[in-house]
């Protein structure tokens, strides 16, 4: 009888962190170790009192870029990408501090009531419940992220606005698409034409929502598809709108000449 073969053992293979998990520990964190402020770097609580106070401020309301792509709605931004309100923005984003998802929701929400007040969803507009759609991020963003920002901004914008109002996950990427970063005005535009499609229509009034506007292309997209789907895009809400280069023309003012987002006044004044 031959004898017996010993194998060695081995260990399990090692299981995938699970994100949930890795959320709920850096909120935890968050409360019990004492971390700066993303928006400003001061020690403490993010945000600080400080921060939680801008992002309880009036929107700077109805925005576009310049220069301004066809087929942008309306849109309203609650402040510029800069100083705090970047900060913050990023370390939602990026640094996973999804416990400022909830004020930056606020802000995001007030951005949204002031579209709705002013834009073409007011008394003339378009009737029906208010659905937020959130611009997706590709896949191996948010499995990078560990978490999906945009719609946990969008779910926190729709808990503080008017009951019946929801967050719906209607958008979903059509096709892969280059890096943005760094590409000028129309080539953004030609890399983002038909990346996304709806999963159908909703009834009501859609805002298209993201946490930063920029060149104005990728809620051109994401008006686009949903139109094209059946959908009533009444504009788009944003957290923080950014300023953009643009070359010099000859008929360019002296307030449009470095380019960038302007504050547009008047509830018929969208692109």
């Amino acid at each position: 009888m031959p004898p017996a073969v010993h194998r060695p053992l081995r260990a399990p293979p090692p299981t995938a962190p699970d994100p949930q998990g890795l959320r709920v520990l850096r909120d935890l964190l968050d409360l019990v170790l004492v971390r700066a402020c993303g928006g400003c770097a001061l020690p403490g609580p993010t945000p600080c009192a400080g921060c939680a106070a801008l992002l309880r401020a009036a929107p700077m309301g109805a925005v576009r870029p310049d220069p301004c792509p066809p087929g942008l709605p309306r849109v309203t931004a609650f402040g510029r990408y800069d100083g705090p309100l970047r900060g913050l923005l990023l370390a939602h984003k990026e640094q996973g501090r999804t416990a400022l998802a909830a004020p930056l929701g606020g802000a995001l929400a007030a951005a949204v009531a002031d579209l709705l007040r002013h834009g073409p969803a007011g008394p003339a507009g378009p009737a029906g419940p208010v659905v937020l759609v959130p611009v997706p991020s590709a896949p191996a963003a948010v499995r990078a992220r560990g978490h999906d920002h945009a719609w946990r901004l969008a779910t926190s914008a729709a808990a503080a606005l008017p009951a019946g109002t929801r967050a719906v996950r209607l958008l979903v990427p059509a096709r892969r698409i280059a890096d943005q970063a760094g590409l000028s005005h129309a080539a953004r535009a030609a890399n983002l034409d038909g990346a996304l499609a709806a999963r159908g229509a909703v009834a009501g009034q859609v805002v298209v929502v993201d946490d930063v506007m920029t060149t104005g292309a990728t809620l051109v997209e994401a008006t686009r598809a949903l139109r094209a789907a059946g959908s009533t895009v009444v504009g788009a809400a944003v957290v923080a709108a950014t300023a953009r280069s643009r070359p010099k023309g000859p008929d360019t003012a002296r307030s449009r000449a470095k380019g960038g987002v302007r504050p547009v006044r008047g509830p018929d004044s969208g692109a």
